[in-house]
């Protein structure tokens, strides 16, 4: 259903079960699975394709060009899975050439009213932003990650899957998954254990983890800190999970706790 004071271009693929609310704006190079809701006022713009299940709340505005300089026009996308809720006001950017060009969102994510994405990000399943959150160029966001509200994440940022960021943050510096990360500029506090709990790991896993949680951050250097208990936990999963998110190349340092808040 299609309301008629909707101005969608005849180029737009659009599926047949669609429901598109008043005054809705719809670009010629858009594309729209089944079972998507529009709701009033909303803007999609650019090669943008958003799959079936998808929420988009009033006044949202998808896929107009990147809020970059260095932008001239290059081709570019915005891919947004299923199932996701794009609540009041939300921006989201397609890529640039310098990152790929492509920002991609998961499935069943939720995106409360202001938060904004930036061009190239790249946000996995199950993420939550709260309110008022924008994230920068680049970011990349792994799976059942939860942002509180007003927080803020730089550019170039990657947060570790079943990480927690409390409201009010700035997110300056890489956090680990499974890390809860606070402060005016963001600093490490201890491991998402309820999270984890929820997901049905193991407590003998979970303690492991806390514990080369400790060994790891038990100093600002990392590296040696990691070689110190290499082996130690090869059996576990998320601790090798986080020892790989903090040795792959990065933009920018780790989050510890030994940072200031």
């Amino acid at each position: 259903m299609i309301h008629k004071t909707s101005i969608i271009d005849p180029k737009a693929k659009i599926s047949k079960d669609v429901i598109i609310g008043p005054y809705v704006v719809i670009g010629p190079y858009v594309e729209i699975n089944e079972k998507v809701e529009i709701f009033s006022h909303a803007n999609i713009q650019g090669n943008t394709k958003i799959d079936s299940g998808t929420k988009i709340f009033p006044f949202a505005s998808l896929g107009t060009q990147p809020q970059d300089l260095k932008y001239k026009g290059e081709k570019n996308s915005l891919v947004i899975g299923k199932n996701n809720q794009i609540r009041e006001y939300v921006t989201i950017n397609p890529g640039t050439e310098g990152g790929g060009g492509v920002t991609k969102i998961g499935d069943n994510c939720l995106f409360m009213i202001s938060s904004h994405i930036a061009h190239d990000c790249n946000i996995g399943d199950n993420v939550i932003i709260a309110n008022n959150v924008p994230l920068g160029g680049h970011v990349t966001i792994e799976d059942n990650v939860i942002i509180g509200g007003n927080s803020a994440v730089q550019q170039y940022t990657r947060i570790g899957r079943l990480a927690m960021i409390g409201g009010m943050t700035g997110v300056l510096k890489d956090v680990i998954p499974f890390g809860m990360s606070f402060g005016n500029r963001n600093f490490l506090k201890g491991i998402n254990i309820i999270g984890l709990r929820r997901k049905k790991y193991e407590n003998k896993l979970i303690m492991q983890l806390n514990d080369a949680y400790e060994k790891i951050f038990q100093s600002e250097n990392l590296h040696e800190n990691l070689g110190k208990i290499n082996g130690e936990y090869k059996e576990n999963e998320l601790v090798k999970e986080v020892t790989n998110f903090i040795s792959k190349d990065k933009k920018r340092p780790i989050c510890t706790p030994n940072q200031k808040s």
